[in-house]
């Protein structure tokens, strides 16, 4: 599956539990709907990920967590925010070249349409 592939998945998901609880709550609980949503769809979900830094040569496991990664492939940060800041896209831009993966999706619950909420950060992905 291609990370393309995936998050047409991650993007319906998103849309299902938004549809059905609004904004609002906590970025914690649409984590585990969202976990819960993929792996009903059959995709694999790691939750809360270390992400490490390496500098100089030495790994550092203290670096960052992802909220999820779908399919080893496909990075998500969520928020439950009015409104996400030019921060959080570079978050998760570290994370993709952290990581090595090439897209991540912000995903902002707390905007009024998910469809505003869903930003796309990619590092070298083949389109």
């Amino acid at each position: 599956m291609t990370e393309n592939e995936i998050a047409k998945i991650v993007v319906d998901s998103c849309y299902q539990i938004h549809t059905r609880l609004g904004p609002g709550l906590l970025e914690s609980v649409y984590e585990t709907l969202l976990e819960y949503e993929l792996k009903k769809r059959g995709l694999a979900v790691q939750r809360q990920v270390g992400i490490p830094i390496v500098y100089d040569e030495v790994r550092f496991d203290e670096g960052f967590r992802a909220d999820l990664i779908v399919e080893n492939k496909v990075i998500l940060e969520l928020k439950s925010v009015e409104q996400t800041a030019p921060v959080h896209c570079k978050q998760v831009l570290t994370y993709l070249k952290l990581s090595e993966l090439k897209l991540g999706l912000l995903i902002n619950f707390g905007s009024p349409l998910i469809k505003d909420g869903i930003t796309r950060l990619v590092n070298r992905l083949d389109e």
